[in-house]
Protein backbone atom coordinates (compact mmCIF):
# COMPACT_ATOMS: atom_id res chain seq x y z
CA UNK A 1 0.00 0.00 0.00
CA UNK A 2 1.35 3.70 -0.78
CA UNK A 3 0.27 6.60 1.33
CA UNK A 4 1.29 10.15 -0.15
CA UNK A 5 1.24 12.23 2.80
CA UNK A 6 0.65 16.18 2.20
CA UNK A 7 2.64 18.26 4.61
CA UNK A 8 3.18 22.33 4.72
CA UNK A 9 3.52 23.90 8.06
CA UNK A 10 4.98 22.98 11.52
CA UNK A 11 2.51 21.09 13.50
CA UNK A 12 2.53 19.20 10.31
CA UNK A 13 6.05 18.59 10.25
CA UNK A 14 5.61 16.50 14.27
CA UNK A 15 2.40 14.94 13.35
CA UNK A 16 4.04 13.45 10.27
CA UNK A 17 6.91 12.05 12.46
CA UNK A 18 4.95 9.67 14.27
CA UNK A 19 3.32 8.15 11.25
CA UNK A 20 6.92 8.06 9.48
CA UNK A 21 7.88 6.09 12.58
CA UNK A 22 5.47 3.41 12.32
CA UNK A 23 5.68 3.37 8.49
CA UNK A 24 9.28 2.42 8.50
CA UNK A 25 8.61 -1.00 10.42
CA UNK A 26 6.08 -2.02 8.23
CA UNK A 27 7.34 -3.77 5.13
CA UNK A 28 3.78 -3.69 3.83
CA UNK A 29 3.75 0.32 3.62
CA UNK A 30 5.38 2.90 1.30
CA UNK A 31 4.79 6.30 2.24
CA UNK A 32 5.73 9.44 -0.17
CA UNK A 33 6.03 12.92 1.28
CA UNK A 34 5.00 15.81 -0.46
CA UNK A 35 6.32 19.03 1.29
CA UNK A 36 4.67 22.18 -0.04
CA UNK A 37 6.30 24.73 1.16
CA UNK A 38 4.13 26.46 3.13
CA UNK A 39 6.46 26.94 6.21
CA UNK A 40 9.91 27.92 4.22
CA UNK A 41 12.33 29.13 7.06
CA UNK A 42 14.78 27.14 7.30
CA UNK A 43 14.10 26.87 11.08
CA UNK A 44 10.60 26.35 10.99
CA UNK A 45 11.31 23.55 8.29
CA UNK A 46 14.16 21.81 7.30
CA UNK A 47 15.45 21.44 11.38
CA UNK A 48 12.24 19.92 12.02
CA UNK A 49 12.83 17.09 9.31
CA UNK A 50 15.96 16.60 11.12
CA UNK A 51 15.05 16.25 14.99
CA UNK A 52 12.23 14.39 14.37
CA UNK A 53 13.76 12.03 12.00
CA UNK A 54 11.62 12.15 9.03
CA UNK A 55 12.98 10.86 6.02
CA UNK A 56 13.57 13.90 3.29
CA UNK A 57 10.04 15.06 1.54
CA UNK A 58 10.16 12.81 -2.21
CA UNK A 59 8.68 16.26 -3.76
CA UNK A 60 9.28 19.81 -2.24
CA UNK A 61 6.73 22.34 -4.20
CA UNK A 62 8.29 25.59 -3.07
CA UNK A 63 4.85 27.31 -2.83
CA UNK A 64 5.91 29.73 -0.32
CA UNK A 65 3.70 33.02 1.25
CA UNK A 66 0.84 34.31 -0.82
CA UNK A 67 -2.78 34.91 -0.17
CA UNK A 68 -5.39 31.66 0.26
CA UNK A 69 -6.97 31.37 -2.91
CA UNK A 70 -3.75 31.73 -4.68
CA UNK A 71 -1.45 29.61 -2.16
CA UNK A 72 -4.11 26.99 -2.12
CA UNK A 73 -4.82 27.19 -6.16
CA UNK A 74 -1.00 26.41 -6.59
CA UNK A 75 -0.58 23.81 -4.25
CA UNK A 76 -4.20 22.45 -5.49
CA UNK A 77 -2.57 22.33 -9.51
CA UNK A 78 1.07 21.05 -8.19
CA UNK A 79 -0.25 18.21 -5.73
CA UNK A 80 -2.51 16.70 -9.03
CA UNK A 81 0.44 16.64 -10.93
CA UNK A 82 2.28 14.27 -8.04
CA UNK A 83 -0.73 12.03 -6.97
CA UNK A 84 -1.35 11.19 -11.70
CA UNK A 85 2.77 10.06 -10.84
CA UNK A 86 2.69 8.45 -7.95
CA UNK A 87 -1.00 6.78 -8.02
CA UNK A 88 -1.58 6.15 -4.23
CA UNK A 89 -3.64 4.05 -2.54
CA UNK A 90 -4.46 6.54 0.35
CA UNK A 91 -3.92 10.49 0.32
CA UNK A 92 -2.95 11.51 4.32
CA UNK A 93 -3.67 15.17 5.25
CA UNK A 94 -3.39 16.57 8.48
CA UNK A 95 -4.82 19.47 10.60
CA UNK A 96 -6.41 22.45 8.93
CA UNK A 97 -3.96 24.75 6.57
CA UNK A 98 -4.34 25.42 3.29
CA UNK A 99 -1.89 22.86 2.16
CA UNK A 100 -4.37 20.45 4.04
CA UNK A 101 -7.41 21.35 1.78
CA UNK A 102 -5.40 22.01 -0.94
CA UNK A 103 -4.26 17.92 -0.99
CA UNK A 104 -7.95 16.60 0.26
CA UNK A 105 -9.48 18.33 -2.74
CA UNK A 106 -6.83 17.38 -5.37
CA UNK A 107 -7.20 13.63 -4.28
CA UNK A 108 -11.03 13.64 -4.23
CA UNK A 109 -11.18 15.11 -7.75
CA UNK A 110 -8.98 12.40 -8.92
CA UNK A 111 -10.77 9.67 -6.77
CA UNK A 112 -7.77 8.59 -5.14
CA UNK A 113 -9.62 8.28 -1.13
CA UNK A 114 -8.33 11.11 1.72
CA UNK A 115 -7.62 9.88 5.03
CA UNK A 116 -7.68 13.25 7.20
CA UNK A 117 -5.94 12.98 10.93
CA UNK A 118 -7.10 15.23 13.38
CA UNK A 119 -10.65 15.68 11.80
CA UNK A 120 -13.70 16.64 13.61
CA UNK A 121 -12.03 20.16 15.27
CA UNK A 122 -14.22 23.35 14.97
CA UNK A 123 -13.92 26.62 16.86
CA UNK A 124 -17.17 27.35 14.94
CA UNK A 125 -15.49 30.59 13.52
CA UNK A 126 -15.72 30.61 9.88
CA UNK A 127 -13.85 34.10 9.69
CA UNK A 128 -10.84 31.86 10.36
CA UNK A 129 -9.75 30.27 7.38
CA UNK A 130 -8.26 27.48 9.07
CA UNK A 131 -12.03 26.22 10.16
CA UNK A 132 -13.16 26.51 6.74
CA UNK A 133 -10.02 24.20 5.71
CA UNK A 134 -11.05 21.65 8.36
CA UNK A 135 -14.49 21.48 7.57
CA UNK A 136 -14.22 20.98 3.99
CA UNK A 137 -11.89 18.37 4.35
CA UNK A 138 -13.66 16.25 6.55
CA UNK A 139 -16.35 16.27 4.26
CA UNK A 140 -14.42 14.96 1.23
CA UNK A 141 -12.64 12.72 3.24
CA UNK A 142 -12.99 8.63 3.11
CA UNK A 143 -11.39 8.21 6.66
CA UNK A 144 -11.64 10.66 9.19
CA UNK A 145 -8.84 9.67 12.25
CA UNK A 146 -10.46 11.62 15.32
CA UNK A 147 -8.61 12.92 18.64
CA UNK A 148 -11.20 13.15 20.64
CA UNK A 149 -14.59 12.39 21.56
CA UNK A 150 -16.04 15.84 21.02
CA UNK A 151 -14.51 15.82 17.73
CA UNK A 152 -16.56 12.51 17.11
CA UNK A 153 -19.55 14.33 18.36
CA UNK A 154 -19.01 17.50 15.91
CA UNK A 155 -19.04 15.42 13.34
CA UNK A 156 -21.88 13.42 13.75
CA UNK A 157 -23.72 17.13 13.85
CA UNK A 158 -22.84 17.51 10.78
CA UNK A 159 -23.87 13.94 9.55
CA UNK A 160 -20.67 12.36 9.37
CA UNK A 161 -20.73 9.72 10.87
CA UNK A 162 -20.47 5.40 10.80
CA UNK A 163 -17.46 3.06 10.29
CA UNK A 164 -15.14 5.61 8.30
CA UNK A 165 -14.94 7.82 11.34
CA UNK A 166 -12.47 6.33 13.99
CA UNK A 167 -11.65 7.91 17.66
CA UNK A 168 -7.52 7.19 17.49
CA UNK A 169 -6.73 9.69 19.81
CA UNK A 170 -4.09 12.40 19.11
CA UNK A 171 -0.53 11.93 16.98
CA UNK A 172 0.98 14.56 18.59
CA UNK A 173 0.53 13.12 22.29
CA UNK A 174 2.88 10.25 20.19
CA UNK A 175 5.23 12.16 19.47
CA UNK A 176 5.38 14.30 22.58
CA UNK A 177 5.91 11.17 24.67
CA UNK A 178 9.20 9.91 22.32
CA UNK A 179 10.42 12.99 22.46
CA UNK A 180 10.52 14.59 25.80
CA UNK A 181 13.10 13.10 27.18
CA UNK A 182 15.67 13.92 23.77
CA UNK A 183 14.51 17.31 24.03
CA UNK A 184 16.01 17.84 27.96
CA UNK A 185 19.17 15.47 27.26
CA UNK A 186 19.49 17.73 24.00
CA UNK A 187 18.51 21.30 24.08
CA UNK A 188 20.84 23.99 25.53
CA UNK A 189 18.26 26.93 24.66
CA UNK A 190 17.53 27.29 28.31
CA UNK A 191 21.09 28.08 28.83
CA UNK A 192 21.57 29.96 25.78
CA UNK A 193 18.99 31.89 26.69
CA UNK A 194 20.06 32.45 30.37
CA UNK A 195 16.71 31.10 31.26
CA UNK A 196 15.88 29.43 34.65
CA UNK A 197 13.65 26.16 34.89
CA UNK A 198 9.83 27.29 36.13
CA UNK A 199 10.67 31.28 35.90
CA UNK A 200 9.78 32.54 32.91
CA UNK A 201 6.92 32.48 30.90
CA UNK A 202 6.74 31.57 26.53
CA UNK A 203 4.87 33.01 24.47
CA UNK A 204 3.70 32.13 20.01
CA UNK A 205 1.65 34.49 18.12
CA UNK A 206 1.17 33.72 14.34
CA UNK A 207 -2.78 33.37 13.38
CA UNK A 208 -3.61 35.64 11.00
CA UNK A 209 -6.87 37.04 12.77
CA UNK A 210 -3.74 38.30 15.58
CA UNK A 211 -1.10 39.50 13.05
CA UNK A 212 -3.26 41.36 10.77
CA UNK A 213 -5.17 43.08 13.28
CA UNK A 214 -3.57 46.15 14.20
CA UNK A 215 -5.30 46.44 17.57
CA UNK A 216 -5.24 43.28 18.53
CA UNK A 217 -1.18 42.65 17.56
CA UNK A 218 -0.62 45.92 19.58
CA UNK A 219 -2.53 44.33 22.56
CA UNK A 220 -0.54 41.19 22.09
CA UNK A 221 2.66 43.14 22.78
CA UNK A 222 2.13 45.25 24.79
CA UNK A 223 0.33 42.89 27.43
CA UNK A 224 3.79 40.47 26.83
CA UNK A 225 5.52 43.77 27.54
CA UNK A 226 3.59 44.18 30.87
CA UNK A 227 4.28 40.59 31.91
CA UNK A 228 8.05 41.05 31.09
CA UNK A 229 8.35 43.69 33.93
CA UNK A 230 8.28 41.20 36.72
CA UNK A 231 9.12 37.89 34.65
CA UNK A 232 11.41 37.22 31.72
CA UNK A 233 9.04 36.52 28.46
CA UNK A 234 10.72 34.70 25.73
CA UNK A 235 8.87 34.97 21.84
CA UNK A 236 10.14 32.77 19.33
CA UNK A 237 8.65 35.41 16.46
CA UNK A 238 7.06 33.86 13.57
CA UNK A 239 8.06 35.56 10.25
CA UNK A 240 5.00 36.91 9.48
CA UNK A 241 4.36 38.72 12.94
CA UNK A 242 7.82 40.03 12.60
CA UNK A 243 7.45 41.88 9.44
CA UNK A 244 2.89 42.98 10.87
CA UNK A 245 4.99 44.62 13.85
CA UNK A 246 7.65 45.97 11.96
CA UNK A 247 5.28 47.97 9.89
CA UNK A 248 3.06 49.02 12.85
CA UNK A 249 5.99 50.21 14.56
CA UNK A 250 5.78 48.26 17.76
CA UNK A 251 8.44 47.46 20.21
CA UNK A 252 8.92 44.47 22.26
CA UNK A 253 10.37 46.33 25.06
CA UNK A 254 11.99 44.22 27.97
CA UNK A 255 9.75 40.74 25.59
CA UNK A 256 13.11 38.75 25.05
CA UNK A 257 12.63 38.27 20.96
CA UNK A 258 14.08 34.74 19.48
CA UNK A 259 14.37 34.22 15.92
CA UNK A 260 12.26 30.48 15.55
CA UNK A 261 13.33 27.73 17.09
CA UNK A 262 13.59 24.22 16.22
CA UNK A 263 11.57 21.14 17.63
CA UNK A 264 13.31 20.07 20.20
CA UNK A 265 14.47 23.73 21.55
CA UNK A 266 10.68 24.60 21.46
CA UNK A 267 9.70 21.62 23.63
CA UNK A 268 12.58 22.45 26.12
CA UNK A 269 11.06 25.92 26.42
CA UNK A 270 7.85 24.22 26.90
CA UNK A 271 8.75 21.81 29.60
CA UNK A 272 10.71 24.78 31.47
CA UNK A 273 7.92 27.25 31.14
CA UNK A 274 5.90 28.82 34.10
CA UNK A 275 3.04 29.67 31.27
CA UNK A 276 2.58 29.66 27.56
CA UNK A 277 0.76 32.29 26.19
CA UNK A 278 0.08 31.23 22.29
CA UNK A 279 -2.70 31.28 19.75
CA UNK A 280 -1.41 27.74 18.19
CA UNK A 281 -3.32 25.26 18.25
CA UNK A 282 -0.52 22.62 18.76
CA UNK A 283 1.67 24.61 21.09
CA UNK A 284 -2.08 24.30 23.41
CA UNK A 285 -1.97 20.80 23.33
CA UNK A 286 1.83 20.58 24.21
CA UNK A 287 1.46 22.92 27.26
CA UNK A 288 -0.95 20.19 28.61
CA UNK A 289 1.62 17.20 27.23
CA UNK A 290 3.99 18.83 29.65
CA UNK A 291 1.70 19.57 32.41
CA UNK A 292 2.01 23.67 32.01
CA UNK A 293 -0.70 26.52 32.06
CA UNK A 294 -1.57 27.90 28.65
CA UNK A 295 -3.30 31.33 27.65
CA UNK A 296 -4.76 31.19 24.60
CA UNK A 297 -4.94 34.45 22.66
CA UNK A 298 -7.94 34.11 20.39
CA UNK A 299 -11.55 34.31 20.96
CA UNK A 300 -12.19 30.23 21.07
CA UNK A 301 -10.64 27.24 20.63
CA UNK A 302 -10.67 23.72 19.12
CA UNK A 303 -9.34 22.46 21.73
CA UNK A 304 -12.60 22.89 24.36
CA UNK A 305 -11.12 20.11 26.55
CA UNK A 306 -8.50 21.52 27.77
CA UNK A 307 -10.57 24.89 28.95
CA UNK A 308 -13.26 22.29 30.46
CA UNK A 309 -9.74 20.76 32.63
CA UNK A 310 -8.57 23.53 33.75
CA UNK A 311 -5.33 23.33 31.49
CA UNK A 312 -6.29 26.50 28.90
CA UNK A 313 -7.88 30.00 29.67
CA UNK A 314 -8.94 31.93 26.80
CA UNK A 315 -8.29 35.31 26.33
CA UNK A 316 -9.22 38.14 23.51
CA UNK A 317 -6.37 39.74 22.70
CA UNK A 318 -7.91 43.64 22.42
CA UNK A 319 -6.61 44.71 25.33
CA UNK A 320 -3.46 44.59 27.07
CA UNK A 321 -4.12 45.31 30.95
CA UNK A 322 -6.37 42.14 30.46
CA UNK A 323 -3.84 40.11 28.69
CA UNK A 324 -1.30 40.80 31.16
CA UNK A 325 -3.71 40.49 34.10
CA UNK A 326 -5.01 36.93 32.66
CA UNK A 327 -1.32 35.33 32.53
CA UNK A 328 -0.61 36.84 35.82
CA UNK A 329 -3.59 34.75 37.37
CA UNK A 330 -2.72 31.79 35.72
CA UNK A 331 0.67 31.30 37.25
CA UNK A 332 0.86 28.24 39.11
CA UNK A 333 -2.63 27.39 38.64
CA UNK A 334 -2.50 23.58 37.06
CA UNK A 335 -5.65 21.87 36.08
CA UNK A 336 -7.49 18.27 36.06
CA UNK A 337 -5.22 15.51 35.53
CA UNK A 338 -6.60 13.10 33.30
CA UNK A 339 -5.43 11.47 30.08
CA UNK A 340 -7.60 13.59 26.95
CA UNK A 341 -5.91 12.60 24.02
CA UNK A 342 -5.05 8.62 23.91
CA UNK A 343 -2.49 6.39 25.00
CA UNK A 344 0.10 7.41 22.60
CA UNK A 345 -0.25 4.86 20.23
CA UNK A 346 -3.09 6.91 17.71
CA UNK A 347 -0.54 6.54 14.77
CA UNK A 348 -0.23 2.53 15.25
CA UNK A 349 -4.04 2.53 15.24
CA UNK A 350 -4.35 4.60 12.57
CA UNK A 351 -2.22 2.22 9.91
CA UNK A 352 -3.86 -0.71 11.24
CA UNK A 353 -7.21 0.69 9.91
CA UNK A 354 -6.07 2.31 6.00
CA UNK A 355 -4.72 -1.67 5.96
CA UNK A 356 -7.66 -3.57 7.40
CA UNK A 357 -9.99 -1.28 4.69
CA UNK A 358 -12.07 -0.09 8.09
CA UNK A 359 -12.87 3.33 5.69
CA UNK A 360 -15.77 4.15 3.40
Amino acid sequence: MKILTVIGARPQFIKAAALAHEVAITHSLSEVLVHTGQHYDANMSDVFFEELGIPAPAYHLGIGSASHGAQTGEMLGAIEQVIQTEQPDWLLVYGDTNSTLAGALAAAKLHVRVAHVEAGLRSFNKRMPEELNRILTDHVSDALFVPTQTAVDHLGREGIAGPHVHLVGDVMYDVALNMAGRARERSQILQDLNLSEGQYVLSTVHRAENTNEPQRLKAIVEGLQQVAQTLPVVLPLHPRTRRMATEQGLNFGAVQVVPPVGYLDMIRLEQGAALIATDSGGVQKEAYFYRVPCVTLRDETEWTELVAAGWNTLVTPTDANTLAQTIRSRLGQAGQDGQLYGTGDAARKILDILQGGLCR
